[in-house]
């Protein structure tokens, strides 16, 4: 090859990793686009960029991947149906499991663990034509929103090396910042779709609980918290993305039944007269004030799109206790048995969750439940009047990837490393449909995220809304300069 053909294949590789998920999809379908060209073209992005922010903690041989391009390509040029993702590459959450890809979730415990077996969400991804290629970095057993473990070390933000990308879909939300994959797969118990999201400038979608049905799933109907979604760089991929990932299946008891077809029609839609309910910090929460102040300036794209904002939000004092005690019966029952066998091996904020876990009796996980009854009449009230809640993503910017957690904000200690996340895990306790959209930058140019809320099962009114939002601020575009 000489210098010439080089410039154009570097200029061809450039141009592929900045399409949309949505136009490298349609492209492949259209043969204008290969898929080896797409696979090579972020084979080299993640060449170039994953050693700076340690977001792919486990990727295939690069033949191993361009055959899984070379095999698609086939497929198209014999006619063969084509799914949405068709050609597509894609690294799964490493709390997922892929069948032959090791699955460490984070853990010392499983660092040589190798499925047999897809998770159903690689199930869909696959029928859909992605081609899986690694996994993306997550905390031990996806505990906490920062991004690090003691097997791959820490995911940095593409922003700020110096800072984290959040988590604990931190190697997802990095990964897709940086242009290495074109989509990404999360998970979000308290926050880990949407706290990456706003620290990475990505979009990332808190599905309602049941729209993304889980299996395996060891807690199917118990202290059901935690969910699967999408996450990607605009709202219009992460309908996409959702659209595959979504839809009724009888293994998961708490399955919406309705088609994720839905999720394929136009977003642009009237926002006239719509209402907003606005709190920075559902009314008694520590933000800090660059957060709090790039989301109050951010309000002026809602109010272009003609949303009308109301400073009200629902009362949810007593949502965060509940969570707490919720969550914690999941790690007692999932991690129980670990913690006897191997302790030692696993890092303190698990430990803390699962013993929390074992000392709670029948009564308080009942009224753990009872309270998250009471309250959610609070969110039914609230969304009687209003059509969406509109409030920080997070309660801090991103901060030292070197520390753990959040120890205090604008002055005010945080006594464990959930309460900084409180913003987002108070929405989680409802099963209520929440998405982070790009809405700005501090004066340290860090992202800003903002969380958009829905009223139960309007996932995609979440979606129109953030949608009309973003094509209003279009902070989405932005990249970051690696």
């Amino acid at each position: 090859m000489n210098a010439d053909n080089a410039d154009n294949a570097a200029t061809s590789g450039s141009d592929l990793i900045a399409r949309t998920a949505s136009e490298l999809a349609s492209g492949i379908r259209a043969g204008t686009v290969s898929c080896r060209e797409v696979m090579s073209a972020h084979l080299d992005r993640i060449e170039q960029c994953n050693p700076q922010v340690n977001a792919i903690c486990t990727l295939l041989p690069r033949e191993e991947s361009l055959r899984l391009a070379d095999e698609a390509d086939r497929k198209r040029i014999a006619g063969s149906d084509l799914g949405p993702l068709h050609g597509l590459p894609m690294a799964i959450k490493d709390l997922s499991a892929t069948a032959g890809i090791r699955t460490t979730m984070g853990s010392r415990i499983f660092s040589d663990n190798i499925p047999e077996q897809d998770s159903l969400i690689v199930q869909r991804l696959k029928r859909a034509g992605a081609l899986v290629i690694g996994k993306t970095n997550t905390p031990e057993f996806g505990t906490g929103s920062q991004t690090y473990n003691d097997i791959f070390g820490a995911t940095r933000n593409p922003w700020n090396l110096d800072k984290t990308a959040g988590g604990s879909s931190g190697g997802a939300a990095a990964a897709l910042a940086c242009s290495m994959l074109p989509l990404a797969d999360g998970s979000d118990m308290g926050g880990s779709l949407r706290n990456p999201a706003a620290f990475c400038n990505v979009v990332g979608l808190r599905p309602s609980l049941g729209r993304v049905p889980t299996w395996p799933n060891p807690m199917a109907w118990q202290s059901r918290l935690g969910v699967e979604g999408p996450m990607a760089r605009n709202v219009a991929d992460c309908a996409l993305l959702l659209s595959v990932q979504a839809g009724p299946d009888e293994r998961d008891p708490l399955s919406i039944q309705e088609s994720a077809e839905q999720f394929r029609q136009p977003l642009a839609f009237d926002a006239a007269g719509s209402r907003v309910g606005w709190t920075a910090d559902l009314g008694h929460l520590p933000v800090e004030k660059a957060v709090r102040d790039t989301c109050a300036d951010s309000l002026q794209y809602l109010d272009q799109c003609g949303f009308v904002i109301d400073q009200t939000c629902p009362d949810l004092k007593g949502s965060m206790e509940s969570f707490t005690v919720l969550r914690a019966s999941y790690y007692a029952q999932f991690g129980g048995t670990l913690l006897q066998t191997h302790r030692h091996l696993m890092k303190d904020t698990v430990i803390e969750n699962i013993e929390a876990g074992l000392r709670l009796s029948g009564r308080d996980i009942t009224h753990a439940d009872a309270m998250r009854t009471q309250l959610y009449q609070n969110v039914l009230d609230f969304f009687a009047n209003h059509d969406f809640l509109v409030l920080p993503s997070t309660q801090v910017q991103p901060f030292d990837v070197e520390t753990q957690w959040v120890r205090e904000i604008e002055g005010i200690e945080q006594h464990s490393y959930l309460d900084w996340m409180s913003i987002c895990c108070m929405i989680s306790t409802f099963g209520l449909p929440a998405i982070s959209v790009p809405c700005g930058f501090t004066d340290t140019g860090l992202p800003v995220g903002l969380q958009i809320v829905g009223r139960p099962r309007d996932d995609i009114g979440v979606l129109r809304a953030a949608y009309a939002f973003e094509q209003a601020a279009g902070f989405s575009a932005l990249r970051p300069p690696l």
